[in-house]
Parts: C-alpha cells; structure tokens; sequence
C-alpha cells in the first residue's frame, strides 16, 4: 500500500504553523511571495535554500526575517575572499589550566540550527567546501574528532548572479547539495512603494516567534508520511532522467543545450517538495502537479548549459521550462 492515511489534526496544525510563521515574514518582507513559499518548502522538507539575486533585494532580510519567526540558534557567515574553513567550522585551540596546557574545541558558527551563508560565491572554493559535510551529513569533523549538529539544521547561502572579480561561482558538488535554488528578481511599482513606506517613515517592525526546533522536526516527520502513486513517483524520476542528454528520455532540446542533467538528489528534492505541497494544499498524498509545480527550484541549479546553450542565450529554466510541457503525466508504471 502507498497510501495509509493522515491524521487530519496533524494537516491542520501543519497548515496552521505554516500560515503564521508564513505572516511573520511578511510583516517585514514586501512581496517575493513564491520566494517566501519556496523557502518554507525547503524548511519543512528538511532541505537548503540557495537565494541569488541582485545585491538589495531582500534576500538577507528574508532568511533574518525566518530566523526571528522561528525559535532556533541563529547565525550569519559573511563569506569573503580571505574567509577560511575555520572561520566557519571553528578550530581547535590551546587553553592554558592550572594542570597545564591542554587542546580544546573552539566552535564555528556553522553550529547553528539556522545558517544563513551571505553572498556564498564570494569565497574561495577551499572555504565553500567546508560547508559540504555539515549540509550533507549534518555533522562537522575537525583534527579527525566528529561533532554532531543540533537538528533541524538548515543552511540558506545568497549569492550574486553577476560573474565579477572577486566571486567563485560554486562547483556542481556543492550545488547539488541545496534542496532549491530561487531566484529573487525586482519588485513592482507598488511593492516598492511599501518598501519606502515601511523602511523611511520610522516604522519599527518586531516579529514573534511561531515555531520552535520540536515542532519543525514534527512536521518534517509528517511531510515523509505523505503518499506519493508509483505513478507520480515515477513522473518524478522521469523528469530527472529527461534532463540527461543522450538518455532515452532526453528532449531535442536536452540534447542539443545540456551539458549533463540532474542527480539522484534532484528526484528527491521533487519528491519531498511536492510532499509538502500536498500538505498545503490539504491533502494526504501527492499529485503528479505538485511534482510540475517544484521542477524549475528543485534541478535549475543541477543543470548545465553547454556551449551552444550559451552561445543561443539560452536559460537553464527555458530548457526545463520545454522539458516540463513536453513530458507526458503518465505513460505506465515499471513493473517492480
């Protein structure tokens, strides 16, 4: 059986979390509504959100804005060029005792439940690596001794679209260890008039805390026990297989734009994605639309435009956008 049920209870007190810690941010974010919902998909599925966007428009207020609507250890990492991995994981030290002298551990600010790695590509690609283990394996070794990291932990990194001196665009590995990649673009006329209005006019807004790390770790333990057909499962993986050039599955435009396609990851970011998806929606199991509607977020960032993608001003979101409309819903199940 794929399907055994919720309990009710449990979907509306999930519902209701998610509404107000949702209302918390935007008290103090103007706009960005699919930002803001894209991040707390990737809060409740237990992954990390990966923001880029020009410099000013918000995505530091955003992830500070979540940070107070949520009761967790919160930390910032201003990533620069001369950081290192220490600077983020920490190092160990020699504290002088009255027995002598003796090693102790002194802790980064990745020991945090919540992370935010501001304008991530500015570092250095030895210091953007130290981030791979606590974002995988929610752990830190240092001097060959492991730490384990208080849970839930969740890492959300901005960076910079525009390639200048002075930024490493971040390599595939750690790319693909972000659960959603959201691109935050300009606001509207009116929505920049509330900015003015709440950021010149003296406003001071306080935000109250909604959540604490139990009840996260609650609803992302429910998200899991959401149902997902073998149907919709399976349109996930072939989502993710289309995305491979050469592969049975691959568009024309795969083929002749995509250097290589989505991980193993990628279908798993689709399948938890769309999970919550169903929750918000008031329902006990996934639906092949919840899967279409995570797609761009979910491999955007997992995909790599080849030279002629380049070259014809293609977008890595145009060729999935294709991939997306062009893959039938349902074509039969594999036999297990």
């Amino acid at each position: 059986m794929w399907g055994m049920g919720l309990d009710q209870a449990d979907i509306t007190r999930f519902l209701d979390d998610h509404r107000r810690t949702r209302e918390q941010i935007q008290r103090s974010i103007v706009g960005h509504e699919d930002i803001v919902d894209g991040v707390l998909i990737c809060l409740f599925a237990g992954g990390h959100a990966l923001l880029e966007g020009v410099p000013g428009l918000g995505k530091t207020l955003l992830i500070r804005s979540l940070s107070e609507a949520l009761r967790l250890d919160f930390s910032r990492i201003q990533f620069t060029p001369d950081l290192m991995p220490a600077d983020v994981t920490g190092t160990t030290i020699v504290v002088e005792n009255e027995g002598g002298r003796e090693f102790s551990f002194r802790r980064g600010p990745i020991f945090a439940q919540i992370v935010l790695a501001d304008e991530i590509n500015r570092a250095t690609p030895k210091t953007q690596s130290s981030l791979l283990e606590a974002m995988q394996e929610q752990s830190v070794t240092v001097g060959g001794e492991t730490y384990q990291l208080d849970k839930p932990f969740f890492v959300m990194a901005t960076q910079n679209p525009i390639e200048q001196e002075g930024t490493y665009p971040l390599p595939e590995a750690q790319l693909d260890r972000f659960f959603f990649k959201l691109q935050v673009g300009y606001s509207t006329r009116e929505e920049l008039s509330e900015i003015l209005n709440r950021t010149t006019s003296g406003q001071s807004i306080e935000l109250e805390p909604v959540l604490d790390a139990e009840s996260i770790l609650k609803h992302q333990a429910l998200v899991r026990k959401v149902a997902i057909p073998p149907s919709v499962q399976d349109y996930a993986v072939r989502i993710v297989m289309a995305t491979h050039p050469g592969g049975e599955l691959a568009t024309p435009q795969v083929n002749a734009y995509l250097r290589f396609g989505a991980s193993p990851r990628a279908a798993q970011a689709l399948v938890l994605a769309a999970k919550v998806k169903a929750l918000l929606a008031g329902r006990d199991t996934a639906e092949t639309d919840d899967v279409r509607s995570v797609a761009l977020p979910a491999m955007r960032h997992r995909c790599l435009l080849n030279f002629e993608g380049e070259a014809e001003g293609l977008t890595t979101d145009s060729v999935l956008q294709n991939l997306i409309d062009t893959l039938p819903a349902d074509i039969g199940v594999l036999n297990s």
